[in-house]
Parts: C-alpha cells; structure tokens; sequence
C-alpha cells in the first residue's frame, strides 16, 4: 500500500508542477506572439522543439522574421542567443573556438582556449547550407553530444543547449545540402510560409511606425529545464505509443508500409521514434493537458519525418512528394 501512496503523491507532484510550468509556457507562447505575427504554428512547433530539448531547421524565403523568432525566443525564454550567419569561408574554429599562444610576464608560455559562439544556449545557424561540410559537421558533435573537443580537450556546453538553423529554399547554387546524418540530429524540420492578410496589415502598421513592440523575458532557463525534465515525465498511453511506431516504421521501405512502402527509398531510424515521443509530450504540456493523445502523433508527424526520407526515382518521377507520402500514412492510423 505504501506503495501506491508514493506513486499517487508523485502523481500528484507530476501534475502541479505541469500546471505550474503550462502557465508560463502559455506567457511565453503569447509574449512571442505579440511580437511575430501570423506565424502561430511555427512559434508552436518552434517551442515543442526546445521543450522537447531538441534542434530545428527553419525553411523559409527571406523576410519572414526567422531571425527574429530566434531572437525573440532567447529574450522571451531568458536564453543567452548567439547567431552565426553561415558563409562558403567559415572555418570550423569560426564556430567551436580555438587555442591560442600565451605568454607571460616570466616568459612561459601556455595554451588558453577561446571559446566560439557554439558556447551559447540557443544559437541560430543562420542559411547553414551555405557553409563546406567540413564546417557542417562541426555543429554535429555539438548537437548530439552537448560537448566539443579542440586539441584533444573536451569542453562542455551550456544548458539548455539548442540550434536552430536556418535555410532559404530557393537559391541552391553555391550550397552544400546538410547529409542525412546532420539532418537527422534536427527534432523537426519547421516549414515558414507567408503570412495571411491580416497578418500581414498588422505586420505593416506594428513594425513601420513610431513605436515597435518589443520581445519582454517570460521565462529563465531554470524554469526551461524544469519543463524540459517534467516532459519526460508525462506519462503516454499505449495507443498513443502503438500509433508513433505503427506510423514511423510504415514510413520505412518495406512491407509495414503496405503499397506506400513501395514509394519510399529510404526511412526514419529510431531517433525519429524518439523525437516523436518526446514531442507529442511536450506539445501536451503546451496545450495544458497531462497526456499526449493520437491527435499529437497525426500533428507532429510532417515536421519530424520529412526530412527523414526519402521516394524512390520512380515515384519522384510519377511526381510524388513526401507531405503526400506522409499524409497518406497518416490516414491509416487516425
């Protein structure tokens, strides 16, 4: 019996700690919101992301307020935010740091570590496509292991620690499209449209006269690693659970997918199970809700497997897309 007393009284910890932490997430949800305007499920999934302690790449055209969102994400979550604007010549030292010669007044001389702006809680990766592989996959060890190694030495970084990069989709001449292994350290990948029309009138008269809203701190990052530790805690039912493998081992070649199977070249691996299961977590305690339902699952689906996969020629060819692909194996499990 004692038991199942501790397990309730944790229950019960569980859930006034996740109203709590709902509450201000739902402060800082909407002091976003007061400053990016029309783009409610990019904020949305944006803050999944990093609840989720996740990475995301942000595809869109130019001007339509990523940076911005990135900036306004460090102010409003009270995170120390760094941006890297990506270019053909950036070194991988650019962005890790490097060692440096000292000398002292005696004559001795010793190494000291300079850090580079990776040391930062939420650092945004500004057209990351633009840079060489080799400075690429200098962000790579970063994002999954939370630590860099310059000269055989390791350096951890802060926590939390998140990138969110960039990338415009048009102009591909002069770019290095990121490998799969790099893709797959991103939790979502995060379409950008335009904005609607009345968005985009309030657009016009907020960011053109006199006075301009600014972003205000809602949150510290005390608070977003409380969050970050109460997702994993939520607890997910099992249909929920048989609804993120049923739908990520479908979108695999192979026979699970059924006809679907056959379209598909290559599929998510386990990471996007996992980045499934802590998103629709995180997407509950966003709405206020103590448990993630199928719903979740149908919503998050796109933007943590599309850039996990890829179709075959043949189904490229019939002119196929992968949203369609993935729609199609969301109809058989909603």
């Amino acid at each position: 019996m004692a038991g199942a007393d501790n397990v309730e009284k944790l229950d019960d910890v569980i859930v006034r700690s996740a109203e709590q932490v709902a509450g201000q997430i739902r402060v800082a949800r909407d002091a976003i919101s007061s400053v990016i305007f029309g783009q409610d499920r990019v904020i949305e999934n944006t803050l999944v992301t990093i609840l989720s302690g996740g990475h995301a790449l942000l595809i869109g055209v130019p001007g339509l307020a990523k940076t911005k969102l990135v900036e306004t994400l460090g102010i409003t979550l009270g995170l120390d935010a760094k941006r890297i604007q990506f270019t053909p010549d950036l070194m991988p030292s650019d962005i890790l740091g490097a060692e440096v010669l000292d000398e002292s007044v005696s004559g001795k001389r010793s190494f000291r570590f300079i850090s580079g702006p990776v040391f930062a809680q939420l650092l945004m990766a500004d057209e990351i496509n633009r840079a060489s592989p080799r400075t690429q996959s200098a962000l790579l060890q970063a994002m999954q292991e939370q630590h860099i190694t310059v000269a055989g030495a390791r350096h951890d970084l802060p926590k939390p620690f998140h990138v969110l990069a960039t990338q415009n989709p048009l102009e591909q001449e002069g770019t290095y499209p990121l490998p799969e292994a790099q893709l797959d350290r991103f939790l979502m990948e995060i379409d950008v449209d335009y904005p609607d029309r009345d968005a985009e009138r309030r657009i016009l008269f907020e960011t053109t006269g006199a006075d301009e809203t600014l972003a205000k701190a809602a949150m510290t990052s005390e608070i977003l690693i409380t969050a970050q530790r109460l997702v994993r805690r939520l607890p997910v039912g099992d249909s929920v659970v048989e609804a993120i493998l049923s739908l990520v081992r479908s979108a695999r070649p192979g026979d699970e997918g059924g006809e679907t199977g056959k379209l598909i070249a290559w599929g998510p691996g386990p990471r996007a199970s996992q980045s499934l299961m802590l998103a629709v977590r995180a997407r509950a305690l966003l709405d206020g809700r103590l448990a993630p339902s199928i719903d979740d699952v149908l919503d998050l689906a796109e933007p943590i497997l599309k850039h996990r996969m890829a179709l075959t020629f043949s189904a490229r060819a019939e002119g196929r897309t992968i949203p369609d692909v993935i729609r199609q194996l969301k109809t058989r499990i909603g």
